[in-house]
């Protein structure tokens, strides 16, 4: 057998030409695109009832964009099936920048609390930006005799199994942090699970349970009022509403730091230059003096960090709460 080395260096020269051209091509049509997004109504999917605070900040981001894009910016609950039915359509949508998914972070715990998912969590989806951060609060009923973690601790320990914890529901965030916080304080803290949080306040408020770990922006009027008393928050900082509340990791847990968030998910295979518009308009919004007026009343922290950051952010959260679920043996849900 003759080889040909001219001829072999021919065909690898046009393969390799061949290979730039289609990147250039492909270069090209993704900035083509970009440049004449959005030219036609953006549907913003949020997984969750109408009239919830993820529904408010969903409304408030998109009434924002709208005005930036300059495109009709459609809010469109799909609740169902603890978030997950919502963003099963997100994953199923076309890649085109169109449809755009308003997530909390219970789309890192979905992967590891339910026994399937019609989609990939971690595959299906381009983490756009953490819009906010969310802080939470522990609190218990002013008959319970602690004024601070180390004291609740006490109580716990000395009488394990005796104390209870409110949660709306098994496997959120909220649970699971509850359950973190039991395995690092070696505590034995029975969860009561409720359908809401009207009915786990109401019960908070009577007494009928102990302990609740709740949003800072529906407590905080019960804290001011003495119908409760602050433990701790969750979060790196205190909550600049709440100055006096000191946060957990000040009280002798300096790792325990939990925040919850909201952001922007986008169908994977998005193409880049559109997901850089969202995180770019997103920071412009969250800079508007308005909007941080308003997410100051609501008590949520603006963060706008790049899609890598946010892709570390879902990692960290999903690697952590499958621990969780797996070291405090929760069921998984169907």
């Amino acid at each position: 057998m003759r080889f040909s080395l001219s001829r072999g260096l021919l065909t690898l020269g046009a393969m390799t030409w061949g290979a730039m051209t289609w990147g250039v091509l492909t270069i090209t049509a993704g900035t083509a695109v970009a440049q004449t997004f959005p030219d036609k109504p953006i549907r913003m999917i949020v997984p969750y009832v109408a009239g919830g605070a993820t529904d408010a900040a969903a409304r408030l981001f998109a009434a924002k964009l709208q005005e930036q894009m300059k495109v009709a910016v459609v809010i469109e609950n799909r609740a169902g099936a603890g978030g997950n039915i919502g963003t099963d359509n997100v994953a199923k949508s076309p890649p085109d920048g169109y449809t755009i998914l308003f997530n909390i972070n219970g789309q890192a715990i979905s992967p590891s609390i339910y026994k399937s998912l019609p989609f990939d969590a971690d595959k299906d989806f381009i983490r756009v930006t953490q819009l906010v951060a969310t802080s939470t609060v522990i609190v218990v009923h002013p008959k319970v005799p602690a004024k601070n973690l180390q004291e609740l601790v006490a109580l716990a320990k000395a009488k394990p199994g005796v104390l209870n914890y409110g949660s709306t529901g098994i496997g959120n965030s909220l649970h699971l942090t509850m359950e973190l916080l039991k395995k690092e304080t070696g505590t034995d803290i029975q969860m009561v699970p409720f359908r809401g949080d009207a009915p786990l306040f109401q019960s908070l408020l009577t007494g009928d349970i102990e302990i609740a770990l709740v949003p800072t922006s529906a407590t905080k009027p019960h804290i001011e009022a003495g119908a409760v008393r602050a433990i701790g928050i969750t979060t790196a900082q205190r909550t600049p509403s709440m100055p006096n509340v000191p946060t957990i990791a000040e009280q002798g847990l300096p790792n325990f730091i939990v925040a919850g968030w909201m952001g922007l998910f986008l169908p994977a295979g998005t193409p880049r230059a559109i997901v850089d518009r969202y995180w770019k308009e997103s920071k412009t919004a969250l800079e508007a003096p308005d909007i941080k007026e308003r997410l100051a009343v609501m008590e949520l922290q603006p963060v706008g960090n790049t899609p890598e950051e946010f892709d570390k952010v879902y990692r960290d959260d999903r690697a952590r709460f499958a621990r969780v679920i797996k070291e405090a043996n929760i069921p998984l849900q169907d």
